[in-house]
């Protein structure tokens, strides 16, 4: 097989497998419909990707080579904190919402092997970081926020925006949510999370 048929036989598979990933979840994704809407074989698709955790970690791989660039520009871009605060929370849910079947899977693979997940994201994130704490330090000394931590900031920020994703089945459950009202839900929560977290940063003037 030429090289250019093979990348494109690839690239159709690793599509196919987003679209079926997004619709049904890992449990719920067979290889045989991942093969029926690449247009190969089952025993192709098996050629390229021996199971599904492999075709699905491949996903992950790109979504997150994906996401973290984009994210670290927000953070390293010069707008004053709470507009960046606004910007991250905006870029996390959009990414949520485009791959809303990735944060299980990620924290098991977290979970599973820190290490490996660990060395794909920390050479960008310090860069990112590093930003983000000066600018901290800055409002801080100017009266603008409350005394925080980098780790605490994020950890607030990725929390509240992961969390309806990860129990969505519960949340739509409970909140009689149909596919369409859980998505309008999510599209409020880019200003609420974010007005949130910038509440709580705020220096009570009482």
């Amino acid at each position: 097989m030429a090289e250019t048929d093979k990348a494109n036989t690839e690239e159709r598979i690793l599509e196919a497998a987003h679209e079926v990933f997004l619709q049904k979840g890992l449990d719920g994704a067979r290889m045989q419909e991942i093969a029926d809407r690449a247009g190969i074989n089952k025993a192709l698709l098996h050629y390229y990707f021996r199971s599904k955790d492999k075709l699905f970690q491949q996903i992950i791989g790109r979504a997150v080579k994906v996401m973290l660039p984009r994210l670290t520009q927000v953070m390293n871009d010069e707008v004053d904190l709470f507009e960046k605060i606004r910007r991250v929370v905006d870029t996390y849910i959009t990414f949520l919402s485009l791959n809303s079947y990735l944060p299980i899977f990620i924290i098991n693979e977290i979970n599973r092997n820190p290490e490996h997940f660990a060395a794909h994201i920390v050479p960008v994130e310090k860069i990112a970081l590093a930003t983000l704490q000066r600018q901290i330090d800055e409002a801080v000394a100017q009266g603008q926020i409350v005394p925080i931590t980098v780790p605490q900031l994020l950890m607030n920020i990725i929390s509240l925006c992961v969390f309806p994703f990860l129990g969505r089945p519960l949340l739509q459950l409970l909140f009689s949510l149909d596919k369409a009202a859980f998505k309008k839900e999510m599209d409020l929560r880019r200003t609420e999370v974010a007005e949130f977290i910038i509440r709580g940063l705020q220096p009570n003037k009482d």
